[in-house]
């Protein structure tokens, strides 16, 4: 054989060498290529008949109760290539809690990667028409992790509560009503913090400027407005009946408001408060004690809080609600034009039959 039919020969095998070679790396690719999209890039997360849901992971979860919670759900549809996934972006030392808003056709990569940043969904915690702390605890313990034992125990616990100028009378002051955002996993004690940071900014200088100029503390125009939002649902006349409360301190005069009464009872389906009723021995009984009763008897709303620090300058010492029953009151000056307005009401009452 030729020298040259030689090399001819060798660069023959070397070039299907070459092809051989290339065709198993292209195989590697393709193999590599299909089993990285099935892992990590393929869509591997079901909310069912959603399109997204919401997945709660509770402070202190590990690894073991995250993944008990997503088969609880029935979120993850190949286990396989998630735990695979999961333990090589090292989850099992990065579980956070959370609500997490979970897409339906996320990856695993994309589903891990949200998990193990912590990059939950805020929640928006609403709350009006409370009237007392245990409401208040179940409502909130609905909305976010922490129980309404937890909550409950913080506004009853004096120490914690000085902290703020507060007992746990008047603790309820710090919940004004509105929306807030914040996270689901939030503690009793950052809830605390939260609503006192909301508190001290609603009382600004100017707010805590007319309060003084009333010889009132935040706390004690809180109480008040709190009885004012009870007695009337027009917030156009708020103004006016704190005018009225307002006349009554200042001559020393028992407020004498209903509202209190009923919250003495805490029973919130009397419509008519009787004379037996304004009987009971309680210090929220503004019939028989004079001045502010200890505590708010609902949480009061910025407006009516608002309402009491610009009251109504006048000489009313009396309101009774109208009898066309447009939610609107009728004041006086004397107690006789007081008491011709009440029985007016009274016989009302008594024509449609409300007798408690």
């Amino acid at each position: 054989m030729s020298k040259e039919n030689s090399g001819k020969k060798k660069s023959s095998i070397f070039s299907k060498i070459i092809k051989w070679a290339l065709s198993i790396i292209l195989i590697f690719i393709v193999v590599s290529g299909y089993f990285a999209y099935t892992y990590i890039f393929k869509p591997n997360i079901d909310t069912g008949q959603l399109d997204y849901a919401y997945l709660h992971i509770p402070t202190g979860s590990t690894y073991k109760d995250a993944k008990d919670i997503l088969r609880n759900k029935n979120f993850v549809v190949n286990w396989t290539t998630f735990t695979w996934v999961a333990e090589r972006k090292n989850y099992p030392n990065n579980v956070r809690p959370g609500r997490y808003r979970i897409e339906s056709g996320m990856s695993n990569n994309e589903f891990v990667n949200l998990l193990r940043s912590g990059a939950q969904e805020p929640i928006n915690l609403t709350f009006s028409n409370i009237r007392t702390k245990e409401q208040l605890a179940g409502h909130i313990s609905k909305r976010i992790e922490a129980d309404s034992i937890e909550i409950i125990s913080l506004l009853n616990n004096e120490v914690v509560l000085q902290r703020y100028g507060l007992s746990k009378e008047t603790a309820a002051l710090l919940f004004l009503p509105n929306t807030y955002e914040m996270f689901w996993n939030t503690s009793a004690e950052q809830l605390l913090k939260r609503m006192h940071n909301e508190y001290s900014r609603f009382w600004n200088d100017n707010r805590l400027q007319k309060a003084k100029s009333m010889n009132m503390t935040p706390v004690e125009v809180g109480i008040l407005a709190s009885i004012v939002q009870q007695e009337t649902t027009k917030t156009d006349e708020m103004h006016k009946i704190a005018g009225v409360f307002i006349n009554r301190i200042r001559r020393g005069m028992p407020l004498q408001a209903d509202p209190t009464v009923v919250f003495a009872h805490g029973d919130f389906s009397i419509r008519r408060v009787l004379n037996k009723h304004k009987e009971i021995d309680s210090p929220y009984n503004t019939y028989r004690y004079r001045g502010l009763p200890p505590g708010p008897i609902s949480l009061p709303s910025p407006v009516a809080i608002d309402h009491v620090l610009n009251y109504d300058n006048h000489d009313y010492l009396y309101f009774c609600a109208k009898d066309d029953f447009s939610g609107y009151h009728t004041f006086a000056r004397t107690l006789q034009q007081h008491l011709i307005n009440a029985r007016r009401y009274q016989q009302e009452l008594n024509r449609r039959n409300i007798m408690r």
